[in-house]
């Protein structure tokens, strides 16, 4: 018997995958949190409010994470392994996060004010190095790296923090309303819509440029990797630090920055990007054997 156990089990052979279960993953998710929004508020019973908030903000980063799942055949990581690194390395970015800002920014501590340009910019390198550190612990064991492992187990991280990261702030909403459920629902579906343009993008970028460099199974903190850090840190810090003065207002009456669009669409538009050049070099270049 082992002794222990990788928390990331490496790929092992590449087969093709390619399904709808995303869709399905987002269809069941929808009826849940609408069914269980009508029934809290049709019985008044504050017992269901945790799982409202749960399945609200965990719905959108669970189905991105699936849809890149069904739509990249190149890793074999299995769901399993995903999984676990949703769960493991978005917690261990949420923790490290917490500690790093609040020794490094205290004054950005109060949940009452918003982030200035600044302090956008010093949270965004804070939480984009906590959310890589996090890859690269997850990924210390293995001995087959490829740019697509990289793009995906980066978007997993990503999208791991920003589920527990939106669900803490729908709580905080909670009780800064004084106890105001609408405002906690509120802040849960705004989270959502705007989380395929954030943490899962920005992560799966930096992982899948730090998978590119690896080389003879230990990572490589190159010029390209830090550019790479460095963009994807300044997008998450525009993101959070520059003022929204125009908004698109969806019914009903959810207010969508045009600001935090347009930077989410130039990090996807990067994002595949290197989705395609993952998908056309290991085409032509397979992947060393493990060692």
């Amino acid at each position: 018997m082992a002794m222990s156990e990788n928390i990331l089990t490496p790929p092992t052979k590449n087969e093709p995958r390619r399904g709808l279960s995303w869709l399905h993953v987002l269809f069941t998710g929808i009826v849940l949190f609408v069914v269980s929004t009508v029934v809290m508020f049709l019985t008044s019973n504050p017992n269901l409010f945790p799982t409202v908030i749960l399945i609200g903000n965990f719905l959108v980063p669970v189905v991105f994470v699936a849809f890149l799942y069904d739509h990249q055949h190149l890793s074999s990581f299995t769901p399993e392994t995903i999984a676990r690194s949703f769960c493991v390395g978005g917690i261990l970015g949420v923790l490290g996060a917490s500690v790093l800002e609040y020794l490094l920014l205290p004054m950005l501590t109060n949940p009452n004010q918003g982030l200035s340009l600044s302090g956008g910019l010093a949270v965004g390198l804070i939480e984009e190095g906590v959310k890589i550190l996090a890859v690269i612990f997850l990924a210390r064991h293995m001995h087959r790296a490829t740019t697509m492992d990289g793009l995906l187990l980066g978007a997993a991280v990503g999208m791991g923090f920003a589920a527990f990261e939106s669900t803490g702030y729908a709580f905080t909403a909670f009780l800064l309303s004084q106890g105001h459920v609408g405002a906690s629902i509120a802040e849960t579906v705004l989270r959502g819509l705007l989380t395929p343009f954030g943490h899962g993008i920005w992560t799966g970028i930096l992982a899948a440029v730090l998978f590119r460099e690896r080389r003879h199974d230990r990572f490589r903190i190159t010029g390209l990797v830090i550019v790479t850090y460095l963009f994807v840190s300044v997008l998450h810090g525009l993101w959070d630090g520059l003022p929204s003065t125009i908004y698109f207002i969806l019914p009903p009456g959810i207010h969508i920055p045009l600001v935090s669009l347009v930077i989410g669409v130039i990090g996807i538009i990067v994002f595949v990007m290197l989705y395609r050049r993952a998908v056309r070099g290991e085409i032509y270049q397979p992947p060393t054997a493990t060692t």
